[in-house]
């Protein structure tokens, strides 16, 4: 069986995700990048629900030399001035959508970099849009979690924390140590440690890791780990 039919099997019928608010959510773009961590995106659909653990974030606060908002304003980031809590959508390279959670108060540009997922409900619909059953491959790394979950243009600007389809919530299941390194893919900056990430969680992305052999972890693991969240999320 694999890894990812394993993991329905062992799923759940049902468990409580909150919503936050954003009373909630800390206004200051790298302590947010780092509270998320843990946190879970859910996107409600016709097909059904699709949730998921944030476990990797890359912050961009203001003025960084490395931020969409660091020449100033222009209509594709206008979603970066609202208020923090918000989605800011961005097609990478003609190729991808990625997902960003607006970071600063209102009049304020920065954003974060949603780069990673642990899938937590509504696998088949995922599989199905990313046209793959490998569990690791549906949600590790931002152009594959927002195939998976649906999220394009149509969602830019959306408050993350109001009634609606896309929205951020939490469980009641621990979240495990928060590792710290440079970002991946950039060049300006590229000192900076804004990358935060979940220690031992497999679905995160690479290649900056922190410990060599830390993610030398196999599908089998991805399935145990992710079965330990979802006893964790029990109502």
């Amino acid at each position: 069986m694999s890894p990812s039919r394993a993991a329905k099997k062992s799923s759940p019928a049902k468990f409580v995700i909150r919503r936050l608010r954003r009373s909630e959510l800390p206004s200051d773009t790298v302590m947010l990048a780092r509270f998320l961590i843990g946190k879970v995106v859910v996107h409600d659909l016709p097909a059904g629900r699709l949730s998921g653990r944030i476990v990797e974030t890359e912050a961009y606060p203001p003025g960084d030399p490395a931020g969409h908002h660091f020449r100033g304003p222009t209509p594709r980031i206008r979603s970066m001035y609202l208020a923090h809590g918000h989605a800011y959508i961005f097609f990478n390279y003609g190729a991808h959508f990625m997902l960003n959670v607006v970071s600063e108060p209102v009049g304020t540009a920065a954003a974060i970099l949603i780069r990673a997922l642990e899938p937590l409900q509504g696998l088949e619909l995922m599989e199905r849009y990313r046209k793959t059953t490998r569990l690791l491959d549906l949600t590790r790394g931002p152009g594959r979690l927002a195939a998976a979950f649906q999220i394009d243009r149509r969602h830019d600007g959306l408050d993350l924390c109001a009634p609606g389809s896309l929205w951020l919530g939490e469980t009641r299941h621990p979240i495990g140590p928060i590792g710290k390194t440079v970002r991946i893919g950039i060049t300006r900056a590229a000192d900076q440690l804004l990358r935060f990430y979940e220690r031992g969680n497999p679905f995160v992305s690479g290649p900056k890791r922190s410990t060599p052999g830390e993610w030398s972890i196999h599908a089998t693991s991805a399935k145990a780990a992710r079965s330990k969240r979802l006893r964790h999320a029990r109502p």
